[in-house]
């Protein structure tokens, strides 16, 4: 009988993965982490209970406020009796779920899947790699779609093209999780994000107001740059090193590109013309001086305007009616009924978010009404203030420890919604703009996605990438999936120091400074 051979020694890289994997593992769920940092609000601001706050004011000078115990009977009455309305009240909460209605038809009708294998069916081949990472990104709108979708079709069409499958694969992950904050579309995410930073930002002002569109010009131009550094990657690094991985897979088990049936093309075409009279007819709207959606000045884009106002509403209105067109036309609607289960099996699917966000609304709460927001905002400004740092510098800092967190907790809004009420009023302090402070953090949450195993969708990628090469495990999908983080990490931070020192407009409205 042979001797078993002893385990190969693990090596360092391997080791360190193991490490985030364990500690990740041992978090709890988000939800839960919500409601221990509810605790720990309501611990230290009983400890710190009547500690004074010097708070600069807007015209010069300083308010004096003070850190308030949440658990004395009257605190703790109003937080009982108020709780409702500050769930009802939580800025990203409407917004997602309006827009996710007008997404959910738009997915579950067939019309966001349809766009995408049409795209995809007619790329050349020289073409191939950025056609499928700007489809990636487009596929950003509902995320899911993307997952499930492109990623496995990027190795379809990589295979029919006669390239290495598995770079196909690893292209359309890197721009659909790689690149999950730059796309040239708004998407669920901008109103998530910028409620989740309006949040932050009231915590030393309460009168802020953030715009869904904060980061928009930034994200466009972002998007290029993903593309760009994705292809570059993928057809000069990555691909070139795929070639030791043979493609070893069941040909019967590998996914196949299947045509639109002749009443997808039909839906498709019906459901774009919608949609395209549909963006007519808004900015047919907007042209006219006495437009409904101009504010008092006659303009569009201020955060007063009330077509910012609206973006939410017009996600819904521009998804819901291509959705309902190719529903009908494909017959994959029949009648309104199965529009109205579309809806519903939509908001089915937010029952998770519904319960972290209302943990996350109890959090912060607490974390505004004791002052301890403040507290920690105004002493890490003094901090920084005193250490003297370049402004450039913060900024990087915080790009890095958001790539940090990203490795061990996967959910955007869950890591925003801790680190906004932290982060945001801090910079604020030092005068920088909540949307700035988004912009850097959008980089940090991006870019790690791809090589860290607690993403929830990393074992589905391995999944994918075993139908072409069977020995593909997590190590070797991490291996693949590095150079796009580490390359995208940099280039994407100097980007924004390039951008932001030219002065170009982050969004509709934004600012880099804040200026109390």
């Amino acid at each position: 009988m042979s001797q078993a051979q002893p385990a190969a020694p693990k090596r360092f890289f391997d080791r360190i993965l193991d490490v985030i994997e364990k500690v990740g593992n041992k978090l709890p769920d988000p939800a839960v982490l919500f409601l221990l940092a509810l605790s720990l609000t309501w611990l230290f601001a009983w400890l710190l209970d009547g500690t004074k706050i010097q708070v600069p004011k807007a015209g010069g000078g300083f308010d004096e406020q003070l850190v308030t115990n949440q658990l004395s009977g009257k605190a703790f009455a109003v937080f009982l009796t108020d709780m409702v309305k500050t769930f009802v009240n939580f800025p990203p909460l409407g917004v997602v779920l309006v827009a996710m209605l007008g997404l959910g038809v738009a997915d579950k009708s067939g019309f966001i899947s349809a766009v995408l294998k049409k795209l995809l069916s007619f790329t050349p081949k020289a073409l191939l790699t950025p056609v499928v990472i700007a489809v990636g990104l487009l596929s950003l709108v509902a995320v899911d779609a993307g997952y499930v979708l492109v990623i496995p079709l990027g190795g379809v069409i990589f295979y029919a093209a006669g390239r290495h499958p598995i770079a196909g694969i690893a292209a359309s992950f890197a721009a659909i999780s790689g690149g999950f904050c730059a796309n040239y579309l708004p998407t669920a995410l901008d109103t998530i994000l910028a409620g989740l930073t309006q949040a932050g930002a009231r915590v030393v002002n309460g009168t802020v107001s953030v715009n869904p569109l904060c980061n928009f010009y930034f994200t466009i131009v972002s998007s290029v740059l993903v593309l760009g550094l994705g292809w570059f990657l993928t057809d000069k690094v990555v691909e070139p090193r795929l070639q030791r991985l043979t493609v070893d897979g069941d040909p019967a088990d590998m996914p196949k590109m299947q045509e639109l049936s002749p009443a997808e093309q039909k839906g498709l075409l019906a459901g774009v013309v919608a949609m395209l009279l549909g963006i007519v007819l808004v900015v047919a709207a907007c042209l006219p001086e006495g437009s409904l959606f101009r504010d008092d000045q006659g303009t569009l884009t201020s955060t007063t305007a009330p077509l910012m106002k609206s973006i939410v509403p017009l996600i819904l209105f521009l998804f819901l009616l291509p959705g309902v067109v190719y529903g009908y036309v494909a017959k994959t609607f029949k009648n309104h009924r199965d529009v109205v289960q579309a809806m519903a099996k939509t908001m089915n699917t937010m029952g998770y978010y519904m319960v972290m966000a209302f943990c996350a609304a109890m959090f912060i709460y607490a974390f505004n009404t004791s002052n301890l927001g403040k507290l920690i905002a105004i002493s890490g400004a003094n901090g920084l203030k005193s250490l003297g740092l370049p402004t450039g510098v913060t900024i990087v800092g915080m790009i890095l420890c958001c790539a940090t967190v990203n490795l061990v907790m996967g959910s955007s809004s869950a890591k925003w919604t801790l680190l906004a009420p932290i982060f945001v009023p801090m910079l604020m302090q030092l005068g920088i703009s909540p949307e700035l402070t988004q912009a850097a953090y959008r980089i940090g949450d991006s870019t790690t996605n791809i090589v860290t195993p607690l993403n929830p969708y990393f074992p589905l990628i391995v999944t994918f990438t075993q139908k072409y090469h069977r020995g593909t495990g997590i190590g070797t999908m991490i291996s693949i999936m590095l150079p796009y983080a580490l390359t995208m990490l940099v280039v994407w931070t100097a980007f924004l120091l390039v951008y932001w020192g030219l002065g170009m407009p982050l969004g509709p409205g934004s600012s880099y400074v804040y200026g109390g």
